[in-house]
């Protein structure tokens, strides 16, 4: 009798747990969405307008844009990459903690993408500032393959993924 006592709670436990679990999860996304969707419903300026709500669909990403044409290699792109990622984190931390919050939350999504030269990297820097965008540019140190003072990678974002898409989605995968 003790045993079967013993079973029946432990599966009690665990179905109150899930449970638990699931309707906190629910909540969650509900408080989370609420005020977006509410402040894309008020008019904006008495205009009549909606509000543009940057990401209210709920996506953000981070977006590492390499330089195809210097010919790095595999362990080279991934630690300038790494440096990207990094300084983006740092820099939006300061200047942009809830979209950080945000892009944490969605798994932290982050797409290495190729551009083909400098100038091309020199344009989608421009562009992401005008958008508003977190930017991270990284030039290398020189000590190993490249030049040094090389610029070998844009960060872009953490953002909204609608509006990183604006400056990057013509891009094609590294």
């Amino acid at each position: 009798a003790m045993e079967q006592l013993g079973k029946a709670g432990l599966l009690g436990l665990v179905a109150g747990v899930a449970c638990g679990l699931c309707l906190g999860w629910g909540l969650r996304g509900r408080l989370l969405r609420h005020p977006r969707a509410r402040a894309a419903a008020e008019p904006l300026g008495g205009a009549g307008a909606e509000a543009a709500v940057p990401g209210e669909d709920g996506e953000f990403k981070l977006v590492l844009v390499v330089r195809n044409d210097l010919k790095m290699g595999k362990g080279k792109v991934a630690a300038q990459c790494c440096h990207a990622a990094v300084s983006a984190y740092k820099q939006a931390q300061r200047r942009t903690p809830e979209v950080l919050k945000q892009w944490e939350y969605c798994g932290q999504p982050k797409v290495v993408l190729r551009a083909p030269d400098e100038e091309t990297l020199i344009q989608l820097l421009a562009e992401a500032r005008r958008l508003g965008l977190t930017v991270s540019l990284v030039r290398d140190a020189g000590r190993t393959q490249i030049a040094p003072g090389s610029q070998t990678v844009l960060g872009i974002g953490p953002g909204p993924a609608d509006v990183v898409d604006q400056v990057s989605g013509h891009l094609k995968l590294f």
